[in-house]
């Protein structure tokens, strides 16, 4: 069984207005030293084994359907789970 973690975010030449929205809120709290804010998803997958192999199966998932791979990027973390 493999626990999955996917970072989806969106391209960095992507205008990214609820980021910029979270920004002015923390500026208007006093901070004013955060230069950058990009909001994005996180998504958890279990998964159990397959004949597949993981990261390809993984890649396949987000290119179909947890990522829309024109304006946005995605990352995954990929962590086998031992089941005692």
């Amino acid at each position: 069984m493999y626990k999955v973690k996917v970072y989806v975010t969106l391209r960095e030449n992507v205008l990214d207005p609820q980021g910029t929205a979270v920004k002015g809120a923390l500026h208007s709290l006093s901070y004013c030293e955060v230069q950058d804010v990009r909001i994005g998803k996180f998504m958890e997958l279990v998964i159990e084994k397959s004949e597949r192999d993981i990261e390809e199966l993984v890649r396949e998932m987000c290119e179909k359907l947890l990522a829309n791979t024109v304006i946005e990027d995605y990352r995954y973390d990929i962590e086998e789970v031992v089941v005692q």
